[in-house]
């Protein structure tokens, strides 16, 4: 073998350290990795732990449901396996959806009848 296909294959070899240096720095300044370093690595929902290979499967979730909210302390964080963060947001989407308003863009009219207003008066007369 050349020593210039040596120096080639080291050359390439040292571009591939490098890139990989570069993107694991990257991920280190994601939220994810921020809250993997400040929280055990366990779900808050089921307490399952994960560790190794299974540690993709655990996932930040946004309490807020705002994902550009990332404070610096991981206020706004929980990590959730898969399963509880895909319940979370299931469970977020039929609350949003018995919040909207009733077929027709009808509203429910707030309620007028008070049924104390004139107890203070009933409980005069009895004395």
């Amino acid at each position: 073998m050349s020593s210039k296909k040596i120096q080639s294959d080291i050359d390439r070899q040292d571009q591939v350290v490098a890139e990989a240096r570069r993107n694991q720095a990257q991920r280190e300044k994601t939220y994810r990795a921020q809250a993997l370093k400040m929280y055990p690595w366990i779900c808050a929902r089921c307490g399952r732990e994960f560790s190794g290979k299974k540690l993709r499967e655990l996932t930040v979730h946004h309490k807020d449901h705002n994902h550009d909210n990332n404070p610096p302390d991981g206020s706004n964080w929980e990590l959730l396996c898969l399963y509880c963060h895909d319940n979370e947001h299931a469970r977020q989407q039929v609350a949003d959806a018995y919040d909207a308003a009733t077929p027709g863009g009808e509203q429910d009219l707030p309620a007028t009848y008070k049924p104390f207003a004139n107890l203070g008066d009933l409980l005069k007369r009895k004395t």
